[in-house]
């Protein structure tokens, strides 16, 4: 494990003779990179896709759930705002880890963010149809495989032109969610106790109680609901100064996210009609009850636009992991050479597409496992990049210039601790798909990286940022 110990400047020089990649572009700030991740995260998609899955499964604890898992992502955001301004890479948390914690964890967190770039795009786009549902009827996983089509193509332009494109969807998302929150608010028919006392409705109306058991076992969707803000660290090679803007990006789009999602979704816990129409989840029809039909498709319209949005957003971050990892010699030689491959704009090209084509079909594959095992994955990475942090002040790493996190090491380890009980409580069938694929993963890694290691997952840095 030494061998990736060692002050990143070594890193560099030992792959400088390789012919590594050119490198990405610096055009981002802080508000650029915010917006981008922003959306990323898209808090209405999330409200609107995600977070009616917590409705169903938790109905009046949704709200606590949600504010639990703000709690932990907060100390997660410390860990990726160190880690991120002392290796600000592209290659994300794989990098972090790998430089910190050496080339095999690093090789692990690579696969969890993979199957987590993999499949949430898709989960997100296929919400798509039912948001357009006012205006046109339209087959679920055709439209999703559709816009994840068109965010593969948005992804191969220029990235500064596309800060500006989501931003401005995200403005329209911002107000979806306000126009709710003021609805919902204006029609209260319950307390702010209610929130703490869990409360559900079956398909026919009879109400029954829900236990902290219930909370914790839908944990991992409620840490996916926030999950896009650590991708602020997949633009750290086109953020200005990322040794200062990797943190505010991180640390901003959190608060944000927060802010945007749970402020809509206290609005909908208190002003739901009833404990049926809660369960149930169907947000649309509740903004319709509350005002007019004209309100609803236009709620709908601009949640139809930031699923679009996210999907942009997320081809372009999820595609610089796959350029990294080509750039790091993860790969077969031709592999490597694909994914590292730049167009015109300064995109990776080739990574885009390998992330936004096999997207577009697991739009056609059933959705409930997919976002199991997306939260185990999730929960998965966040102890991983804990477990770096643990790292982080050693070495050369010591004295380097960089972004410190408060509280350390005791917030790390508590993060190692709830996070490591978390993964026993989530569904079985996803902690054994997920383990069956990093099981893979590790013997690919023991038969072709490890006596590969002069040559194969080299983890670089930009060499203008090493200090």
């Amino acid at each position: 494990m030494t061998d990736t110990l060692r002050p990143p400047l070594a890193v560099v020089e030992s792959t400088a003779d390789t012919g590594s990649p050119k490198k990405l572009t610096r055009s981002l700030g802080v508000v650029g990179g915010t917006l981008l991740t922003l959306s990323c995260v898209t808090p209405a998609s999330s409200l609107f896709v995600i977070v009616p899955e917590l409705f169903n499964s938790l109905g009046t604890l949704t709200a606590m759930s949600i504010a639990i898992g703000a709690v932990i992502c907060i100390a997660v955001a410390f860990c990726y705002s160190e880690l991120g301004t002392l290796v600000p890479s592209a290659g994300g948390e794989y990098a972090m880890v790998g430089t910190l914690a050496g080339r095999f964890a690093g090789w692990l967190v690579f696969i969890q963010s993979l199957i987590v770039v993999m499949i949430v795009p898709s989960l997100i786009a296929i919400g798509t149809a039912d948001y357009l549902a006012p205006i046109v009827h339209l087959d679920p996983k055709w439209t999703g495989a559709a816009v994840m089509i068109a965010a593969t193509v948005a992804g191969l332009l220029d990235l500064r032109a596309n800060a500006w494109i989501t931003g401005v969807f995200l403005v329209l998302e911002v107000i979806a969610a306000g126009v709710v929150a003021f609805l919902g608010f204006g029609h209260s028919e319950r307390g702010l106790g209610s929130l703490v006392h869990g409360a559900v409705a079956d398909a026919h109306g009879a109400t029954g109680g829900v236990g902290f058991a219930a909370v914790l076992a839908a944990m991992g969707t409620a840490l996916f609901v926030t999950q896009g803000f650590s991708t602020a660290i997949y633009l750290s090679e086109e953020l200005e100064n990322p040794r200062r803007n990797v943190a505010r990006t991180v640390l901003w789009t959190l608060a944000l996210s927060v802010v945007v999602i749970i402020v809509p979704v206290v609005a909908i816990t208190l002003g739901a009609p009833d404990l049926a129409s809660l369960t149930g989840g169907d947000i649309s029809s509740l903004v319709t009850g509350w005002s007019n039909s004209a309100v609803g498709t236009f709620i709908s319209l601009c949640v139809a636009l930031a699923i679009i949005n996210a999907g942009i957003v997320m081809v372009i971050q999820n595609s610089r992991v796959l350029f990294a990892s080509g750039r790091d010699k993860a790969w077969p030689e031709p592999v490597n050479k694909a994914f590292g491959t730049l167009n015109g704009f300064s995109a990776p090209w080739i990574s885009t597409l390998a992330v936004g084509v096999p997207g577009a079909v697991l739009c056609f594959v059933p959705q409930e496992q997919l976002t199991n095992i997306t939260g185990v994955a999730v929960a998965a990475l966040y102890l991983l990049v804990a477990v770096a942090a643990l790292f982080s002040r050693r070495g050369a790493h010591k004295h380097a210039s960089a972004w410190r996190q408060p509280l350390w090491p005791v917030l790390p380890v508590l993060l190692i601790v709830a996070l490591g009980y978390l993964l026993t409580q989530l569904d079985v069938t996803a902690l054994l798909w997920t383990g069956a694929i990093t099981a893979v993963a590790s013997l690919y890694w023991l038969f072709y990286l490890r006596p590969r290691q002069d040559s194969r997952w080299v983890i670089t840095l930009p060499e203008d940022e090493q200090v």
